[in-house]
């Protein structure tokens, strides 16, 4: 499409007018919580834009369509469909085009403008969603195997149901959390040495990131009914930078026989800005090669099922020095998202919109290229620099970790995720707590 706009957008923008991401707001003139887009440097609040009669050339958008854009959420928008999802972001993209067919709706109307398009930094952004399942899976099988190798034998980095499934645990939605949220540091049991026998108790000590992808979906299913993996894409509403921050030490300890618990629990962070599935599909790819014959309800039709996205983590310390740690792409999956679906629902679980599914951490293979401090530091083994006079092993209370996410090769194109980002601080001990 042509990437010309009568709005001023800076070369290499993540969001460009082949993008529009749709995201919550609140704005100066309102604390009310409203959709928007982003555009640029600039936001589009659509709850005004709609007041003020913009989508009148919108076809067969009823009244109660217009009203989810006054919604808290995108949950009543996302639920429309991905039809109404793609309708509206062509809408919007030739309202915002260069030589747009309605200029009197924005483009050459002032009241409009003042009313509804800000910039950026004048608003205040919120978690998107209102997330009542998040569940957390292990698709990244470089991540996976690493791992495997630092607690392993290399030759058996994988467990045995590695390659057959979509290994995955339910995880904690009242936890997720909108980018540029603080995060404590969690307390919690670990063993202090490795031959310890009872635990100790205390703030963690191996704070660690994991760099993901999450889908928020806009359709569900019933309770006991499947959902088609050639037909699971259609559940998708769109996608988001995820940071699952682990506490590796607790984990460690508390992780038998069960699976993580309060190491997962107390913090995930996401991108603010929902890029929509169709914005997306321009650059879908070919994932990583699993060789194992699946059963019948996890073959894909599609080859090209994982996304050519180009992510990258930077670490700023406490004293302002900055590092970028990994650059690695979103194709680093074994497992697409619409097989995850799959088996997530296979049993009968019923899914919902707004629902999170997170990817499970995605790196390659070298030094660079890795999603987690874990691996990066060999399960603790040793430190790796982040400038000539800092080193880490695991987090730092003060640390900073901003992750980013963008496709395409043309900066004025550019779709991308903008930012998710959280910065440590000291964990919080009640007054009631005797440590």
């Amino acid at each position: 499409m042509a990437s010309g706009s009568w709005l001023s957008i800076p070369k290499g923008s993540h969001f460009s007018l082949a993008n529009i991401p749709f995201g919550i707001i609140s704005t100066p003139p309102s604390v009310a919580k409203h959709a928007a887009v982003a555009i640029g440097d600039h936001v589009l609040d659509l709850h005004e834009f709609a007041s003020h009669q913009g989508f009148a050339e919108l076809q067969d958008f009823p009244p109660d369509h217009l009203a989810t854009f006054s919604q808290p959420t995108l949950n009543d928008f996302a639920a429309l469909g991905q039809d109404a999802h793609a309708r509206v972001r062509r809408y919007l993209q030739e309202i915002f085009a260069q030589e747009s067919a309605f200029p009197g709706l924005l483009k050459d109307n002032n009241e409009v403008q003042r009313a509804s398009l800000f910039r950026n930094d004048e608003v205040e952004l919120h978690l998107p969603m209102k997330i009542g399942g998040y569940t957390d899976f292990f698709a990244g099988k470089n991540h996976a195997y690493n791992c495997g190798c630092i607690f392993r034998d290399p030759a058996k980095a994988l467990q045995p149901n590695y390659l057959q499934l979509p290994v995955a645990y339910n995880s904690r939605a009242s936890s997720v959390v909108p980018s540029g949220t603080h995060i404590h540091r969690p307390l919690g049991q670990f063993l202090s040495t490795p031959g310890a026998v009872e635990s100790s108790f205390g703030p963690c000590r191996r704070l660690d990131i994991e760099l993901e992808l999450g889908a928020l979906l806009c359709k569900g299913n019933k309770l006991g009914e499947p959902i088609n993996v050639n037909e699971a894409e259609s559940n998708i509403f769109g996608f988001v930078l995820l940071n699952d921050w682990s506490a590796r030490d607790i984990q460690a300890w508390e992780a038998v026989p069960l699976g993580p618990f309060n190491a997962k629990t107390f913090a995930t962070s996401i991108s603010p800005w929902i890029v929509l599935k169709g914005a997306l599909e321009p650059f879908h790819a070919v994932g990583i090669l699993n060789e194992t014959k699946l059963h019948p309800y996890l073959r894909e039709v599609r080859k090209n099922n994982v996304y050519d996205i180009k992510l990258e983590v930077e670490l700023k310390t406490s004293d302002g020095e900055t590092a970028i740690l990994s650059r690695t792409n979103g194709s680093n999956l074994v497992y697409s998202f619409a097989q995850m679906i799959a088996h997530h629902t296979i049993g009968g679980c019923p899914l919902e919109v707004g629902d999170l599914i997170g990817s499970g951490t995605i790196s390659g293979l070298e030094p660079g290229t890795l999603g987690s401090f874990l691996e990066a530091s060999e399960g603790g083994k040793r430190s790796f620099d982040v400038s000539s006079t800092s080193q880490r092993t695991f987090l730092e209370d003060g640390d900073c970790v901003t992750i980013r996410g963008w496709c395409g090769e043309d900066d004025s194109n550019t779709v991308g995720f903008g930012e998710c980002s959280g910065t440590i601080l000291p964990a919080l001990k009640p007054s009631w707590l005797e440590t």
